[in-house]
C-alpha cells in the first residue's frame, strides 16, 4: 500500500532532522563520531576480547617494552646455552668432537628454521597474542627441561675422573634416555623460539597505528631500538652466563636464563591490557598461496584481460571478512598469476547471478587481493635469495674468526687473558653504541639529501650493508695474510700464540657489528613491511631463515673447500691453521660476496615497493572508498570499481 501525503511528508521532516548540517542533531552526531575517531585506533586494532582499541590506554611504547621483553630472554636463553654447548656435549654428554660440531649445526638451524611452522599457526590460527603467548610457555617449559637435565644425576652422566684425548673411551657415555631427554628439550626449545621469533616483531609492530602520522613516526624507529634490545641481551649471554657456566657451573649457566624466560612470560601476560591486535581473517597463508598457484594452472589457456577492471574482486563489505579488510590494487607483472582471477565467460552465470555474488571454487577462481598478495611474496624471493650470502659471512664470527682468534696473544695485563670466544662482544657493543647513533643523526642528515623520510630506502639500507659486509670478510683476509707470514717466519717448530695482539682482529668484528645496523635491520624492516597483511609473521620467518639457509651454505662452503683443498697440511682450512690457507677461504668469500652484491644491485633496482597506504580500502563506509558520491573512480586507492569488481558480462546479466 502507498504511503499517505502525510506519512510522506513526516518522513522528510525526519531526514531533514537527521542530515540538515544547520540542526543540533547533526552536530550532537559529528562531536559523537569525532570522540570516537579521537579514543579509538584508526586502523582497525582491538584488544585481545575483541573490543576496538582506546588510543590512549593501548600500543605505542608503552605496550612494546613488555614485547621486548620476550625477544630479550629469547636471545638470552638461546646465546647462553649455544655459546658452550659444545664443550657441554663433548665435557658431559661425552660426546666426539665432530659429532658435537654437527649436532649443534643441526640445532641451531632448526632454530632459525621453526619461524616458518610459527608463523603458519600464527597467520592460520591462533593469531600473534595467543601463539606468541603459548610458545613463551612452551619456551619456559623446555628452558626448565634443559635445567634439570644439567642438574639432576640421573639424567646425565658420571663425571670423568681423568681427562685424555681419548675422552669418550675413559667416561662413561650417556644412556639413551638422558641423551634423548637432553635433546628432546633442546628441539623443544627450538619449537619454543619458532614461534617467538616469528611472531615478536610483527606483534610489536601492530602497537603502532600506521594512520596516525605520530605513531608512524615512531613505527620507523622501532627496528633501531628493538635491535639494541636484542643486543643487550646477547651481550649478556656471552659474557656473565658464559662466565658462570664456566666457573659456578652448568646449573647456574642454564638456571639464570631460565628464571629470566619465566619473568618474562609473566610480564607478556601482565601487559595483557596495553596490546593492540588485529584479526586475521585471510586464513592460511600457505593454502592462499596455493590457491593462487592451482587456479593459475588451471586457467593457463585463459587469455587474461587487458583491462584489470574485469579481474574477480570483492565488494568492500565482503572484504571487512578477508584479510584486515583491505582490497589490495592489481600491478601489472608476472601476468600468469591474473590468470587465477581471470572469470572465463562460461563460468559467469556461475559466479553472478541476480546481483548477488555466489562464491566460487577458490581453486579455480582468486580475488585479486589473493593474486597481488602472492605477487608480493614471489617479487620478495630474489631479495631473499642474494642476502643468504651475508648469513653464510657472519656465519664465521662464532666459527673461523675465533679459530684465528685462539691462535694469537690474547693477554690484557699481567694476570688476566680474554678469552677468544669474548670477541664477538665487540660486535655486539658496535651495534648498541651505533645503532642509536644511526637514528639519531644519519637519518636526518641523509634524510635532507635523499628526501626520504627513512633517509635510505629499506632496500638501500641494505645495499650499503652489504658492501660493508665485503669490506669486513675483505679485512679478515688481509689480517689472515699477516698472521700466516708472521707464523711461517717463526718456523714450524714454534709453539704457543703468535706474537700477534687478538685485537688485530677488531676491525673485522667491527665492521661486521656496522654491517648488522645496515643489513640485519634493514632486512627485518623489509620483509615484515612488505609481506601482505595477512601474512606478516610469514614475512618475519622469511628473514630468520636467511640465517638458517645462510649457515647451511656456509657449512656447505666450508666442507667443499675442505674437500677439494686436502693436502698434507690440511688444506685451506686445516687443523694447524699456521700451515693452512684460511685466507684462502676468506678471499672466496669476498668474490662470491662482490658478486652476489652485483645481482642484489640487479633485483633492488626493478623492486616494486608494496604501497600501504593505497591498500586499504575498505574500512570506512559500506560504499567503494575509491569512488566519490557519484560513483566516479578517484586515484589513490586500492579498490578499482566501485563496490565489486565486475567480469566480463556482469553488467549484462544484469
Amino acid at each position: 500500500m502507498a504511503p499517505s501525503d502525510a506519512e510522506i511528508a513526516m518522513l522528510k521532516e525526519l531526514a531533514l532532522a537527521a542530515y540538515a548540517p544547520e540542526t543540533d542533531h547533526s552536530r550532537e552526531l559529528q562531536v559523537k563520531n569525532d570522540m570516537i575517531d579521537d579514543i579509538t585506533v584508526a586502523d582497525g586494532a582491538v584488544d585481545v576480547r575483541g573490543r576496538p582499541s582506546i588510543k590512549s590506554r593501548t600500543g605505542n611504547w608503552k605496550a612494546c617494552w613488555p614485547i621486548f621483553g620476550c625477544e630479550v630472554c629469547e636471545r638470552v636463553a638461546f646465546y647462553a646455552i649455544s655459546s658452550n654447548l659444545v664443550i657441554y656435549l663433548t665435557t658431559v654428554l661425552h660426546e666426539d668432537i665432530s659429532v658435537s660440531a654437527r649436532n649443534v649445526n643441526n640445532w641451531s638451524g632448526t632454530t632459525f628454521l621453526t619461524p616458518l611452522i610459527g608463523a603458519f599457526i600464527a597467520d592460520a590460527c591462533l593469531g600473534r597474542y595467543l601463539t606468541l603467548g603459548t610458545f613463551l610457555c612452551g619456551y619456559f617449559l623446555a628452558l626448565t627441561f634443559v635445567t634439570m637435565s644439567v642438574t639432576l644425576p640421573v639424567l646425565k652422566p658420571p663425571e670423568c675422573k681423568e681427562l685424555t684425548s681419548a675422552l669418550t673411551k675413559l667416561c662413561p657415555p650417556a644412556t639413551k634416555l638422558q641423551r634423548g631427554f637432553f635433546y628432546f628439550a633442546l628441539y623443544l626449545m627450538a619449537m619454543g623460539a619458532g614461534g617467538i621469533k616469528s611472531c615478536v616483531t610483527a606483534f610489536a609492530g601492530d602497537q603502532f597505528d600506521i594512520t596516525d602520522p605520530v605513531e608512524a613516526k615512531r613505527k620507523m624507529s622501532f627496528p633501531n631500538w628493538w635491535f639494541v634490545s636484542i643486543s643487550f641481551g646477547t651481550m649478556l649471554s656471552v659474557s656473565l652466563l658464559v662466565y658462570a657456566q664456566d666457573t659456578i657451573g652448568w646449573s647456574w649457566g642454564y638456571g639464570i636464563p631460565t628464571g629470566i624466560a619465566g619473568l618474562a612470560t609473566l610480564i607478556f601476560f601482565i601487559g595483557t591490557p596495553l596490546y593492540r591486535t588485529h584479526h586475521i581473517r585471510g586464513g592460511s597463508p600457505f593454502t592462499r598461496v596455493a590457491q593462487v598457484l592451482v587456479s593459475a594452472a588451471r586457467n593457463w589457456r585463459v587469455s587474461v584481460p587487458t583491462n584489470p577492471e574485469l579481474l574477480y574482486e570483492l565488494d568492500d563489505k565482503e572484504a571487512l571478512t578477508q584479510a584486515h579488510g583491505k582490497l589490495r590494487r592489481h600491478t601489472s607483472g608476472l601476468l600468469f598469476l591474473d590468470k587465477a582471477a581471470t572469470v572465463q565467460v562460461m563460468e559467469h552465470e556461475c559466479v553472478f547471478r541476480f546481483e548477488e555474488v555466489i562464491k566460487p571454487d577458490p581453486w579455480r577462481l582468486c580475488t585479486v587481493t589473493q593474486v597481488e598478495e602472492v605477487k608480493l611474496l614471489v617479487r620478495m624471493l630474489p631479495i631473499w635469495v642474494t642476502n643468504l650470502m651475508f648469513s653464510a659471512v657472519f656465519a664465521q664470527v662464532g666459527t673461523l674468526f675465533l679459530n684465528q682468534g685462539t691462535t694469537l696473544n690474547r693477554k690484557m695485563g699481567p694476570s688476566f687473558q680474554i678469552p677468544a670466544a669474548s670477541m664477538p662482544l665487540f660486535v655486539t657493543l658496535t651495534i648498541c653504541i651505533f645503532l642509536p647513533l644511526y637514528d639519531k643523526f644519519f637519518v636526518s642528515a641523509v634524510r635532507r639529501i635523499t628526501g626520504d623520510k627513512r633517509g635510505l630506502t629499506m632496500l638501500q639500507r641494505i645495499g650499503v650493508g652489504q658492501v660493508i659486509s665485503t669490506l669486513s670478510i675483505t679485512v679478515a683476509a688481509f689480517v689472515e695474510m699477516k698472521r700466516l707470514r708472521l707464523a711461517h717466519s717463526l718456523g714450524k717448530d714454534y709453539v704457543g700464540p703468535l706474537p700477534m695482539t687478538i685485537f688485530w682482529l677488531l676491525p673485522q668484528y667491527m665492521l661486521t657489528g656496522i654491517c648488522e645496523v645496515f643489513l640485519s635491520v634493514g632486512q627485518m624492516e623489509f620483509f615484515l613491511d612488505q609481506a601482505p597483511e595477512s601474512m606478516r609473521s610469514l614475512g618475519n620467518a622469511l628473514y630468520l631463515s636467511t640465517v638458517a639457509v645462510g649457515s647451511f651454505l656456509s657449512s656447505l662452503l666450508v666442507s667443499i673447500v675442505t674437500n677439494i683443498t686436502y693436502d698434507s697440511n690440511g688444506g685451506w682450512i686445516g687443523n694447524n691453521l699456521n700451515e693452512s690457507h684460511m685466507d684462502y677461504f676468506y678471499w672466496l668469500l669476498a668474490g662470491l660476496s662482490l658478486l652476489n652484491l652485483l645481482f642484489y644491485t640487479f633485483f633492488s633496482k626493478r623492486y616494486t615497493y608494496k604501497d600501504c597506504n593505497k591498500a586499504d580500502g575498505s574500512r570506512r563506509s559500506p560504499e567503494s572508498p575509491s569512488s566519490d558520491s557519484s560513483g566516479t573512480l578517484q586515484s589513490g586507492h586500492c579498490l578499482t570499481v566501485p563496490n565489486a569488481v565486475a567480469p566480463l558480462g556482469y553488467k549484462e546479466l544484469k
